[in-house]
């Protein structure tokens, strides 16, 4: 009988632990990703300023280049001066506007990326999606998923602990998500990839259930996994729907019509999630799921992060317009303005803030 199999897209090196920059230099060594040691290193001009002069002395062969921030123009310029150079490979060196510049600017010059994470805000350190911000406002756009990820978790540890709560509400999220594309293929019919959406559920329940905390190796190491698996599980997908249901539709709300008070991404994604989780009848797990993002010191109110009820009853009743034709609880349920108030009175009530 033949033997079938799933080539599945994902990094030739994956090195999360504490002090693996110090061996930075041996990875990119890998024949598979340089073999002359011509490098383009993007960094920011706050950290990565700071760690180009710990790094630069083992990689003689690379030029390095300030990007200014996280916008498609920073990232069209980006490619265009590493046009110049003949390089094997890119380094994006920093937080997720550096890598996403460099995974944009990696894919428009045709040269793999080797993401070199100094925080945990968020999934897109290994995700096949650069989000950029634009004269419309924000959008994504598909690329390769790095080659190599490397995550020092003393590097990530110097960082403020607002990134780190970030990335565990990116996370959490997943379970909402997955259980959002399951109520998709139930009531539309749309095909679920089971590989996929085991991946990303099982990273949520892995940072759900960890008793650590955000100061504790053990517990930025399942973050970090969880965060490159969600990436990679996005990649098998082919889409980003095991990480984005109504969570994220909730998240997109708040950047859109609140764009100059909105918290961080991962904040509104975990705050989202625990709501949705509310939404569809899983009063046990939304509650959990709350007590989880409470302890790691993420709100589950959006009084918590300086909105009104009315305000987050507006961000609930836009959601769906954020993603036009992806399904979820929010799609189902079709709340009315007065039904959305009563739905998160009820949750308020149920999680006892």
């Amino acid at each position: 009988m033949p033997v079938l199999t799933r080539l599945i897209p994902s990094p030739v090196v994956v090195d999360i632990r504490p002090g693996a920059l110090d061996d930075l230099a041996g990875v990119l060594a890998d024949q598979r990703i340089s073999h002359s040691g011509k490098l383009a290193v993007a960094i920011s001009g706050g950290s990565g300023a700071k760690l180009r002069e710990r790094l630069a002395p083992a990689l003689p062969g690379a030029d390095w280049f300030e990007v200014g921030g996280g916008t498609l123009d920073d990232a069209i310029k980006l490619a265009d001066a590493m046009k110049k150079g003949h390089y094997d490979a890119v380094v994006g060196l920093g937080g997720g506007k550096i890598i996403d510049c460099a995974k944009f600017a990696a894919a428009r010059v045709g040269l793999p990326l080797v993401a070199v994470a100094t925080n945990l805000s968020h999934d897109g350190l290994c995700s096949p999606v650069a989000t950029l911000d634009n004269d419309a406002g924000r959008g994504s756009y598909g690329v390769p998923n790095p080659i190599a990820v490397v995550i020092d978790l003393d590097v990530i540890r110097e960082a403020p602990v607002r990134f780190v709560r970030s990335g565990i509400g990116d996370a959490l999220s997943n379970i909402s998500a997955v259980a959002d594309w399951e109520l998709a293929n139930r009531e539309k019919g749309e095909a679920i990839d089971g590989l996929a959406a085991a991946m990303a559920r099982q990273a949520g329940e892995a940072v759900l259930r960890h008793p650590g905390g955000v100061g504790d190796d053990g517990f930025l190491q399942v973050l970090a996994e969880g965060l490159v698996l969600t990436g990679i599980s996005m990649s098998v997908a082919g889409d980003s729907r095991p990480a984005s249901g109504a969570c994220h539709e909730i998240n997109h709300a708040f950047d859109i019509l609140f764009p100059k008070r909105a918290a961080s991404h991962g904040e509104q994604c975990g705050l989202g999630a625990a709501f949705a989780m509310y939404l569809r009848g899983a009063r046990e797990e939304s509650a959990y799921m709350a007590e989880v993002l409470h302890r790691h010191g993420l709100p589950v109110l959006p009084e918590e992060i300086g909105f009104t009820m009315d305000e987050f009853v507006q961000v609930v009743e836009f959601a769906p317009k954020t993603r036009p034709g992806r399904y979820t609880i929010l799609e189902h349920l079709d709340l009315t303005t007065d039904q959305i108030k009563d739905a998160y009175a009820d949750y308020a009530k149920a999680i006892g803030s």
